[in-house]
């Protein structure tokens, strides 16, 4: 959980850097259309629900976005300590910092990426509110069908380990990506990006969203992996040299 503080403050950097800057933009150009770019609001309730806001833009790009990816980070850093328990010495042979760096490339590909590339986020003022709920579900089921691709991938990585890790491991990683296709292939699309739209902006958002969950993944799996081998691997004995010293 220590580890995955550390990494929702690497994620609320790259969030505040990269990620903001996007969400003003995308709020600005909903604003100058005139409200919700599909739900044809007049100006007028665009301006009383922005007073009638619980919270405001101004913390909730601040305190609430620090306390979302803080609270985010704890929760994933249990998580992944979790399923390293149960990876660690039975797939495989590989150190703790090996093995909490593979296992986090692992869980980035099978929570965010694949369910990403198929139904990416997007900025304020792009989706119909009205399918919000079908789009959710969409994504859960996509997320549900990545995790099981990755224990396809998991059992043929066992299954092959006896052959050594420059066998199972890139055909694990084979079986991964034809089974998280196939379910990206059969799972329904989502466009509800207005017309003229600023590709731009929603490349950057797109991008910048990515590389918030890259920024936490990847520093919760180093620090994760080197604080579990100062636990679990203590330091080899002294050489007869430095015994003599």
């Amino acid at each position: 959980m220590l580890a995955g503080l550390v990494a929702g403050l690497a994620a609320l950097i790259v969030a505040s850097v990269f990620g903001e800057p996007q969400v003003r933009d995308a709020i600005a150009l909903e604003e100058a259309s005139g409200g919700h770019s599909h739900g044809a609001e007049p100006a007028g309730a665009a301006h009383a629900e922005e007073e009638d806001e619980l919270v405001s833009r101004g913390v909730q790009s601040t305190i609430g976005l620090a306390t979302g990816v803080g609270v985010y980070g704890v929760a994933v850093g249990g998580i992944f300590a979790l399923a390293f328990a149960f990876v660690y010495g039975r797939v495989g042979q590989a150190h703790a910092r090996a093995t909490s760096g593979v296992l986090g490339l692992a869980a980035f590909a099978a929570v965010i990426l694949v369910p990403f590339l198929k139904y990416p986020g997007n900025p304020p003022g792009v989706g119909d509110g009205e399918t919000i709920g079908r789009r959710t579900s969409l994504w859960l089921a996509m997320l549900l069908l990545s995790l099981a691709a990755a224990g396809v991938a998991l059992i043929v990585g066992r299954a092959l380990a006896p052959h050594g890790a420059w066998t199972a491991v890139p055909a694990a990683g084979l079986a991964f990506v034809v089974a998280a296709g196939v379910a990206m292939w059969a799972m329904p699309g989502v466009d509800e990006i207005p017309a003229g739209y600023s590709a731009d902006l929603l490349w950057k958002f797109r991008l910048a969203s990515l590389g918030v969950q890259a920024a936490l993944w990847s520093t919760l799996a180093l620090v994760f992996g080197a604080l579990a081998e100062r636990l679990l691997e203590p330091r080899r004995a002294q050489t007869p040299s430095n015994a003599l010293a």
